[in-house]
């Protein structure tokens, strides 16, 4: 099972990126898909995630209204499209995998993923 995240850079405050995590050695709509991010000095935490069961999808407060999570099964890849980037949305992004039977209070928590990509790098400038 491998996890490839990819589509970070460095963009200026208001701009837009799009990450993509490919799943390679296992079905992708079969597992509850989440993007992660962690900053400099700060603990990993959940952006947003598509669950697999419903295509339910769930987003931290700090990027609801700014960032859409995206399945396309054809291409066993889930996208993180991301907009009206702030400065602290700077961090390294990954994507994670879940076969666990993931709830509404469980759903971002990293703890329950058990599949890990590297991560990506986003720099969003001032």
């Amino acid at each position: 099972v491998q996890l490839q995240a990819s589509g970070g850079g460095l963009v200026q405050t208001g701009g837009s990126l799009r990450l993509s995590c490919l799943a390679s050695g296992f079905t992708l709509q079969y597992a509850t898909i989440g993007w992660f991010r962690q900053a400099p000095g700060k603990e990993r935490e959940g952006v947003s995630c598509i669950r697999n069961s419903d295509r339910r999808t769930k987003y931290a407060e700090s990027v609801k209204g700014r960032f859409t999570i995206s399945r396309d099964n054809a291409k066993n890849t889930v996208c993180l499209q991301m907009n009206s980037l702030k400065p602290e949305d700077t961090a390294v992004y990954f994507c994670a995998a879940s076969t666990n039977g993931l709830i509404s209070t469980t759903m971002l928590n990293p703890y329950y993923y058990n599949y890990w990509g590297q991560g990506t790098e986003v720099t969003v400038s001032s």
